[in-house]
């Protein structure tokens, strides 16, 4: 069996990468009837484990690997190429939608109608579409206008947040990071601004006033800063004392792993992470502007977040500078958050979907 996986513009990332480890794991045991030929499209500079194949992204090498695949893994739209009846295509996209998606969002890129008219294109060969969640399953579909099966599985990312050795990657990443045993470390992922990088709106900024973070829990809490993957490059030289510059980490399951509580905004970030039972603080400083011009919301933020939302950099340190105070002031929502949109992560949701998609694959060659 050829299969073929693709992330984020030819990274080693996400759903896919899930999916490729636990499947090397099972040839590494011996399990019946796994073995396969694993190639991964890859972008400019991207990094991939010693021994992975790849193809260049847009090669004739590339196009000729998925036309051959019996089995395309991706998380995201794939570049152009000709799918043969053989192929089983799964999508498994890369998050819960809280915000607008595709053909639902409110802002239109400088593309615009090219752009969703090529990404309907690959819509169309989609075979299966996963869905993390129950609450998931109806916002993702009505935006994609995807007709196929969309099994309810959990993502396979988020495996590694419940396995036997999360407690040991925790210690191991913090360690890595500098981050010392009693400190707190505040994840801040927020995501990206579609006027900032298309429109005339503002040009990028962060929000949350680093310099106020230093000066008042600099003594007791590191700042890992999280910049969406569109963006990472964006506060090139970051210097303060206290806060780490993790954009470019490989892997946002260390992440989660060594934070002891996570600041975002309207990023799925906040579904995944709720997967650890940590607190989660909303800074939506833009909120009016978010959800009622640029994007819009599938969900009522205000009535689901799991956590506090605030405006100001002082809310968010006033939040994390007591996160006793947040568990037990959020305990019940945050419950009610879990149980809507964590209720398949169990750690087991990428033998799921390989159980789901490898007899498929197989049957179809």
């Amino acid at each position: 069996m050829k299969i073929v996986y693709y992330s984020f513009g030819g990274r080693y990332s996400d759903n896919p990468r899930a999916l490729h480890q636990r499947l090397l794991a099972r040839e590494a045991a011996g399990e019946p009837g796994e073995g396969a030929e694993h190639l991964w499209l890859a972008g400019p500079g991207r990094a991939f484990p010693a021994g992975t194949a790849t193809a260049a992204l847009g090669t004739p090498q590339a196009l000729r690997a998925l036309s051959a695949a019996d089995l395309v893994i991706a998380d995201n739209h794939v570049p152009v190429w000709d799918k043969r009846p053989g192929t089983t295509y799964l999508q498994t996209w890369h998050g819960t939608p809280l915000k607008r998606i595709h053909r639902d969002a409110h802002f239109t890129s400088p593309e615009g109608e090219d752009v969703l008219a090529r990404l309907d294109d690959d819509i169309a060969r989609w075979d299966l579409l996963l869905a993390p969640s129950r609450a998931a399953e109806a916002p993702l579909r009505a935006a994609f206008g995807f007709p196929g099966p969309m099994p309810v599985t959990g993502y396979p990312r988020n495996d590694a947040l419940l396995a036997p050795d999360a407690a040991q990657r925790r210690e191991r990443v913090r360690a890595a990071l500098g981050i010392d045993e009693g400190r707190t470390a505040v994840l801040y992922a927020p995501t990206w601004r579609d006027d900032d990088r298309y429109g005339d709106g503002p040009d990028f900024r962060l929000a949350l006033d680093l310099q106020r973070f230093s000066e008042r829990l600099g003594g007791s809490h590191t700042l890992l800063l999280r910049l969406h993957y569109l963006v990472p490059d964006a506060l090139q030289g970051v210097d303060v004392p206290g806060v780490v510059d993790v954009s470019r980490h490989p892997d946002i399951n260390d992440l989660y792993l060594a934070a002891d509580v996570l600041v975002t905004d309207y990023s799925s970030a906040m579904f995944d992470f709720a997967v650890t039972g940590k607190p989660v603080v909303s800074f939506v400083y833009d909120l009016e502007r978010y959800r009622d011009v640029l994007r819009g919301f599938y969900f009522d933020l205000e009535g689901i977040a799991p956590g506090p939302l605030v405006r100001t950099s002082e809310e968010v340190l006033d939040a994390v500078s007591d996160l006793d105070d947040v568990h037990t002031r959020f305990k019940d929502r945050y419950e009610v958050f879990q149980e809507r949109f964590c209720h398949a992560e169990d750690g087991r949701a990428a033998d799921r979907v390989l159980d789901l998609v490898l007899p498929a694959a197989g049957a179809r060659r």
